[in-house]
């Protein structure tokens, strides 16, 4: 009863909130209503109060609850992948793979120099350099659900939209590379030995296998939807696949002494990637999936906003190192998007402005920041407290900046539904 009970508060939290909000005439996307109405509920908020169900008491009751965001986030890149239609990609697939690539290794190699002389001034015993490396890889990482829930809240569409989806989903296989290689030279520089399967071998597995996966999946999927000739019955076959999808991607097998195991985003990313491009019901089944997910996605971003942890403002020195990573990262992501933009001949819209909708960062990262704590727990404490410092100020800015940029970009340009609802309400009034 208790799970039940918390999703029921977070929901009902997340969407008042969001009228609260209009009421006030703040003009805020839903995701950030969203998220803080998590903080409200959350450990740090209404969850003081102990009242088990009336808010997360701890970050473990939040936890009780993550199979929400596992699935949550499948769908995420279910919708993504469906992004990558070739009709698409013919225009902005090189594009999208040369920029995405640069602005990751941008902001990775702009944290590491900043976090460098840091490390200096600062000593080793505070800011070790296998914390410079680690978190200098997970600064690569951009998280695509506060961006997706932007571009569907605003209808946005245009040139700087079409290279952003494409981009962000890329961003998870760039990023679990970046993290790989230097992950494995920071165990290294600890005093293990450089292990090249878990720097190269592994990391290479987990992506061919992941696309291998969603691809077989995303066939069958395409496959089975014509047996069926209601919609309805369509996109629970959809659904029911998606959720099939997630569970496989927990699989690991293996093989000699490398092991071969899977991203769920990739996975759910390929799934929605082929099933778009071979099964001619995929539009329609698209788009009812995104009314189905609404409530889900809601309850993601309010459980997002409870799981984010306050509790890293207590370590000042801890809150310098975030300020920098969050100044170095976002420098890299936009000057690393504006110069590889710029030499793939993309318009001065998307040059000025993909970058700003980049900054998210949430889910990918903080799933780096577990793996981290094999360091040691001093520096996967450090790792984990400047990461979830970042979070915390982007993933409430970021879908604010994401709004403002693609709108400055002149691809928002439609009233969101509920507006246009009102609008037609008052006329018929």
């Amino acid at each position: 009863m208790t799970v039940f009970l918390s999703v029921a508060v977070a929901l009902f939290a997340g969407l008042m909130l969001t009228r609260v909000f209009k009421k006030l005439g703040f003009n805020f996307p839903d995701v950030t209503a969203y998220l803080i109405a998590g903080l409200i509920i959350g450990p740090y908020g209404l969850g003081r109060l102990g009242v088990e169900g009336l808010g997360f008491v701890s970050s473990e009751s939040v936890e009780a609850v993550s199979m929400i965001n596992t699935a949550a986030l499948g769908f995420i890149a279910f919708s993504i992948g469906s992004e990558f239609r070739l009709s698409s990609l013919k225009n902005t697939g090189r594009a999208a793979v040369v920029i995405g690539i640069f602005q990751a290794l941008a902001a990775t190699l702009l944290v590491d120099g900043a976090l460098l002389v840091l490390h200096f001034i600062m000593g080793e015993e505070i800011l070790p350099m296998p914390v410079v490396l680690t978190l200098g890889a997970i600064a690569s990482a951009t998280a695509p659900a506060a961006t997706l829930m932007v571009v569907r809240q605003y209808k946005a569409h245009g040139p700087l939209t079409s290279l952003l989806l494409p981009i962000v989903a890329l961003d998870d296989a760039v990023g679990l590379v970046v993290f790989s290689v230097s992950f494995g030279i920071a165990r290294a520089m600890l005093g293990g030995s450089l292990d090249v399967i878990s720097i190269v071998i592994n990391p290479m597995l987990e992506i061919v296998f992941s696309l291998i996966l969603g691809s077989l999946l995303g066939f069958v999927l395409s496959q089975v939807e014509k047996l069926f000739f209601s919609n309805t019955n369509r996109l629970s076959m959809t659904i029911t696949f998606v959720f099939l999808t997630i569970a496989l991607s927990d699989l690991e097998i293996p093989v000699g002494p490398a092991t071969i195991s899977f991203s769920s985003l990739l996975v759910c990313m390929m799934l929605g990637t082929v099933f778009c491009n071979m099964s001619e019901f995929s539009e329609d089944v698209m788009n009812r999936s995104e009314k189905w997910t609404a409530p889900l996605n809601a309850a993601f971003f309010v459980l997002s906003g409870a799981a984010l942890d306050l509790g890293v403002f207590s370590h000042l020195q801890y809150v310098l190192v975030g300020i920098v990573y969050i100044l170095a990262r976002s420098l890299g992501k936009y000057l690393g998007a504006m110069v590889s933009s710029t030499a793939m001949g993309c318009d001065g819209n998307v040059r000025r402005y993909l970058g700003i909708t980049l900054l998210p960062q949430a889910g990918v990262a903080l799933g780096m920041c577990v793996q981290a704590m094999a360091l040691g727990e001093f520096e996967g404490s450090v790792i984990r407290n400047v990461t979830l410092f970042g979070v915390l100020i982007y993933e409430l800015a970021g879908p604010l900046m994401t709004r403002d940029a693609l709108q400055k970009a002149g691809e928002i340009t439609e009233k969101p539904k509920e507006k246009q609802s009102r609008e037609r309400f008052r006329k018929s009034a």
